[in-house]
């Protein structure tokens, strides 16, 4: 995604009430706040301003306006005066781009001995921005509240988190998913409406035989396995030998085919299955690592609603210190005192997560049924994390969010896969009880750049229930919390 072409639309509210004088220093204040919100390092993209709105049509216009806009990822609104609010009815039910409505005023602080109602006329934002509040909650209309002066630190921290969900749903709005083969067979939560993901979610699901893979593998010349496998050995720890051996070409093929395929579609996500490999030589481990860390969404076993939140949380990390990868909860620590879990998979964990240099190695797989695959072998840095699974519970998608904390590994000379030790919060048995009431998946993205706000944000924009289970956690307040979300978004249905 091209963040330095996305952008974000500040508009401001007022009215012809208060004079010509009083506009003209609106407008004033208005762009020196939006000329700081583009400057400021936390936020990510462009922060654009335009003109005060003053009459209904001027507001229907500029919300219409954001919605046919390819790079628009949403608007941040703010009421300088007092602005009718409906005037914004047209707009705001119209608008399907993201809303964050900034509670700010120009001034930080009261110029106790020069107040008069000059000022007061002008600076009214402490009732102005309780009216459109009104009017969004009137018309339901789903926003991020953010309170504070636009100097403040933790206020331009609070809009970037949104500004990196907005981002994530812009992307969304054309996330195209290529499933190679099918899911896994019997498994459940890796299927799914696909239907109903497009119409929440806006995931263009897009099935195709692995035959098709195939035919773009088969299409590789000896120098793209050339140079592919001479970057494996600038990128990773390499011996000759291990770069000399027919696996890592065949993998270095299969990298280059899959690249062309993805490419070739606009796909950013994707997914494999190991009983689905009809015509490859190895499962694709090498390939799927290397195209996460370049930014591409992953799913294993055909899990396309995994893949493409792993693209989401990518889009929504981009610049963050940390990376985010495709992950399962794969086996547990059970010691009473030091409780943790091992997570990992077969092959595909992306190295943007790892400690150090991935060592590139080829090693039997005893599933799959195919030959020995490559891969890198690493584990994951130590500090805070978070697991998150999209699942479908029929009348909504569910994003299920479990805090944590990666602590350092024992060696496992054995275990030849990518591998990341995390101590969930508040601790394993609470958060394991709640994941699985919570109907979590087996699949997860994994990020060590993200929070549970930019979770939180990115639900909330695409009408997926969200759900946390953090440090606050308690198991019979957790299952109260489903219960009324249940109740909730069955009376949601209806209005």
């Amino acid at each position: 995604m091209n963040i330095n072409k996305t952008e974000l639309w500040f508009i401001t509210g007022s009215q012809h009430l208060y004079g010509a004088e009083t506009l003209k220093q609106v407008d004033a204040d208005s762009k020196t706040i939006a000329r700081a919100l583009d400057r400021s390092g936390e936020i990510p993209v462009r922060v654009v301003f335009k003109p005060v709105l003053t009459t209904a049509d001027a507001i229907t216009s500029i919300c219409l306006e954001a919605n046919n806009s390819p790079v628009c990822a949403g608007l941040i609104a703010w009421m300088h005066t007092f602005s009718p609010a409906k005037m914004w009815i047209s707009g705001l039910k119209r608008l399907d781009k993201p809303l964050l409505h900034f509670h700010t005023q120009f001034n930080r602080d009261i110029p106790w001995s020069e107040i008069d109602m000059d000022f007061m006329n002008l600076n009214q934002s402490a009732h102005g921005d309780r009216e459109f509040g009104f009017i969004c909650s009137r018309l339901r209309l789903e926003r991020k509240v953010v309170v504070g002066h636009w100097q403040d630190s933790e206020v331009l921290s609070a809009i970037g988190v949104w500004t990196r969900a907005a981002m994530a749903a812009l992307d969304a709005r054309t996330l195209k998913i290529a499933r190679f083969g099918d899911n896994m067979r019997d498994v459940a939560v890796t299927e799914g409406n696909k239907v109903s993901a497009q119409l929440k979610l806006d995931y263009q699901v897009h099935g195709f035989g692995v035959g098709d893979l195939t035919d773009a593998v088969s299409k590789v010349s000896g120098r793209q396995i050339s140079e592919l496998v001479k970057q494996y050995g600038d990128d990773y720890k390499a011996p000759a030998k291990v770069l000399s051996a027919p696996a890592i070409k065949e993998a270095a093929r299969i990298e280059a085919g899959m690249r062309a395929f993805l490419e070739g579609g606009s796909f950013r996500a994707f997914t494999t299955n190991f009983e689905d490999l009809h015509g490859l030589v190895q499962l694709p481990g090498l390939a799927v690592q290397r195209l996460m860390a370049d930014g591409y969404g992953f799913g294993a076993e055909g899990d396309w609603k995994t893949a493409a939140l792993v693209r989401s949380m990518k889009v929504m990390g981009e610049g963050l210190k940390g990376g985010t990868s495709f992950m399962e909860d794969y086996t547990y620590h059970l010691d009473p005192k030091n409780m943790a879990v091992l997570g990992a998979h077969m092959l595909e964990v992306c190295p943007s997560i790892a400690a150090g240099r991935p060592a590139l190695e080829v090693h039997p797989l005893g599933i799959g049924g195919k030959a020995d695959p490559a891969r890198l072998v690493f584990k994951a840095r130590p500090g805070k994390a978070l697991a998150a699974s999209m699942v479908e519970m029929g009348d909504r998608f569910r994003l299920i969010v479990n805090t944590m904390k990666v602590v350092d590994c024992p060696p496992m000379p054995k275990l030849t896969v990518a591998s990341v030790l995390w101590k969930p919060d508040p601790d394993l048995k609470t958060a394991a009880t709640a994941w699985i009431y919570a109907g979590g998946a087996h699949h997860t993205s994994f990020s060590q750049a993200l929070n549970a706000e930019h979770l939180a944000d990115f639900a909330a924009m695409t009408s997926a229930e969200f759900v946390l289970i953090d440090g606050k956690c308690e198991t019979e307040q957790f299952k109260k919390e489903l219960r009324w979300n249940e109740l909730f978004y069955h009376l949601n249905m209806g209005l």
